[in-house]
């Protein structure tokens, strides 16, 4: 029998993003995203923004909070 801490260390997934259900009026929700969609950002995005602004103004965003996912297509890589 082999002794399990010998293999390779696990590999860290990267953090998975919390899906939450929502509930809006919906003349909120129509407000958020004509918002969202003047600053080129889907409502969930807009959402996220708000929030973020909101946790950091308060004081109590933690400081281990990434950035922002950049959205839309991810750059090409160069060719090698």
């Amino acid at each position: 029998m082999t002794d399990p801490s010998e293999g390779p260390a696990p590999q860290r997934r990267p953090q998975q993003r919390k899906q939450v259900l929502l509930r809006l009026d919906p003349a909120v929700y129509e407000a958020l995203a004509r918002w969202a969609g003047d600053e080129l950002r889907s409502a969930n995005a807009q959402i996220e923004f708000l929030l973020r602004r909101a946790l950091k103004d308060a004081g109590r965003l933690p400081g281990e909070t990434g950035p922002l996912p950049r959205r839309g297509r991810p750059p090409r890589e160069p060719d090698a």
